[in-house]
């Protein structure tokens, strides 16, 4: 997968939303594919008009611990959404997820604005619940 860093590069280089739009596919098919276990209600994201699911897991035991997520769309728009979510928020501690603003991240490269209203309120939906999971593991 990306990172983060790559993926801004490549935005601030690509002129036109069309190419922007074929990198966030390109994106998405890099995404590692979700098991089939994990494509259940437990882990669907509810506020997506495509069926989006996110896992979260816990890399250790510390007092602010480091989380890493999984995720999957049954849209390409919406995996390679997913994929960029993911380089935002995984493998960092929890206290920094729940302070990371990934939608001002979207905002800067230009993103958001080029979605469709239903893409842009699944993406915040995405955002909250990982915060949210965050914010429940951060230290006080």
């Amino acid at each position: 997968m990306a990172s983060l860093d790559t993926i801004i590069d490549d935005f601030a280089f690509l002129d036109d939303w069309e190419d922007r739009y074929r990198y966030v596919i390109e994106l998405g098919k890099a995404l590692p594919e979700l098991s089939d276990d994990k494509r259940d209600a437990r882990y669907k994201v509810n506020g997506c008009a495509s069926q989006v699911w996110l896992v979260s897991h816990i890399a250790d035991d510390s007092a602010d611990p480091i989380m890493t997520f999984e995720g999957d769309s049954d849209a390409h728009i919406v995996r390679g959404l997913v994929a960029i979510v993911l380089a935002v928020y995984s493998g960092r501690k929890a206290s920094d997820i729940a302070k990371t603003d990934a939608i001002a991240i979207f905002d800067r490269i230009g993103l958001v604005e080029n979605l469709s209203s239903q893409r842009a309120n699944g993406l915040r939906s995405m955002v909250k619940r990982i915060r949210e999971e965050a914010l429940a593991l951060a230290p006080a």
